[in-house]
């Protein structure tokens, strides 16, 4: 991960609109595996250099693939890995029974990739050329690009068991582990093509509210601790800054009001190996809590990448709002450690729009200019 010293950095969470032609490949691919491969290869690449050239046109320095040829950040492991099958159990306190116009409101926003199948066999490589020519694509897609930064984004083993349940392993200790041991292969991979890696890590928040409602925050802490610690055997031999992970509360439209606050899992979240933390910091529920940090010392060496932008709604942010949330983290954690950055990924699931694609790079421009305005302010103090 770079450090500047002369302006705030941007970058964004990972998924980024895909075109209406990969959409409608990745479902045929997903009806009719193989039938036309050469063809969604070809789209794929395509999208990946329209999304990497619109990243830099729009001023962001840290940029990726934009996910365009996974059908959403965690299930595309199933092409990949052995040991699933059947249906998994849906999560549990997603507010359906709550608030059921809302859940009515949110069909309208279903991805068309919904199957989740549950472990029940051991977990193992079944086609490790997949992943690898996954990330081959990606990086050949991406050659001369003018970025500061290339990342690639990975599900960490706690995310993967939260999307896909297990009902092999003796406990859900076990099978975290045991993902972790499977998908330490591709971690690596990924660093040694030359992208910095982006360990996508919702279960460290959303396992609270999607799950795990019913137990106590110490239970709860004590599983998430599971997991980091899980995730830390996975990338043990990887430099710390060769790595970011992503924490969020989920990329749906949805009230947030069970939440897991961020000062209750912060501190197990800094103990992940990984040397930059992403979280959103922009919407409604969670924008006060850059205060945390007045109180929390942030670790000798990590950065922080807050969300300034709010990825789950259509108004794009002025460039003001912007640089006033950079200035908060900055004028708290110091302007060294802080990379502006998006709530959660703009096309987390396939096939599933809830910011117009257009709009997605409206607010993208705001992001870079919000933090060229938040540089100038922080350092022309030190002028």
């Amino acid at each position: 991960m770079k450090r500047s010293t002369k302006r705030i950095l941007t970058t964004h969470t990972g998924s980024l609109p895909r075109t209406a032609k990969v959409v409608e490949l990745l479902i045929a691919e997903r009806s009719n595996p193989g039938a036309r491969k050469a063809e969604l290869n070809a789209a794929v690449r395509e999208a990946i250099a329209q999304a990497v050239r619109k990243q830099i046109e729009c001023g962001i320095d840290i940029v990726n693939d934009g996910e365009q040829g996974r059908t959403d950040y965690t299930v595309h492991v199933l092409d990949r890995l052995s040991g699933f099958a059947g249906e998994s159990t849906p999560p549990l306190g997603t507010g359906d029974a709550e608030f059921p116009e809302l859940a009515q409101l949110l069909t309208h926003f279903a991805s068309p990739f919904q199957h989740r199948p549950a472990c029940t066999g051991a977990v193992t490589w079944k086609d490790w050329d997949a992943a690898l020519a996954d990330i081959a694509r990606s990086k050949d897609a991406m050659q001369g690009a003018d970025a500061a930064e290339v990342f690639m984004t990975s599900p960490s083993p706690g995310q993967i068991a939260r999307y896909l349940k297990n009902r092999h392993y003796k406990s859900e200790e076990a099978y975290v582990y045991a993902l972790a041991d499977v998908m330490k292969r591709e971690y690596e991979a990924i660093v040694d093509a030359g992208f910095i890696l982006q360990l996508d890590c919702p279960d460290l928040a959303m396992l609270r509210h999607t799950v795990y409602l019913d137990k106590t925050l110490a239970e709860f802490r004590k599983i998430i601790a599971v997991n980091v610690a899980a995730l830390n055997r996975a990338v043990a031999d990887i430099p710390a800054e060769r790595m970011r992970m992503h924490v969020c509360w989920g990329s749906t439209v949805a009230p947030h009001h069970t939440d897991v606050p961020l000062a209750d899992i912060i501190d197990i979240v800094l103990t992940a190996k990984p040397l930059a933390v992403s979280f959103p910091a922009a919407n409604g529920r969670h924008e006060h809590e850059w205060k945390i940090w007045r109180e929390i010392k942030l670790p000798a060496g990590k950065v922080i990448v807050p969300g300034v932008i709010d990825s789950t709604v259509n108004t794009v942010e002025h460039p003001e709002a912007v640089a006033d949330r950079i200035l908060n983290f900055a004028n708290v954690v110091g302007r060294d450690n802080v990379i502006a950055g998006v709530d959660c990924g703009f096309g987390t699931f396939a096939g599933r729009v809830q910011v117009d694609s257009k709009i997605v790079w409206l607010k993208l421009q705001s992001l870079a200019e919000g933090a060229r305005r938040a540089s100038a302010q922080l350092w022309a103090r030190a002028a």
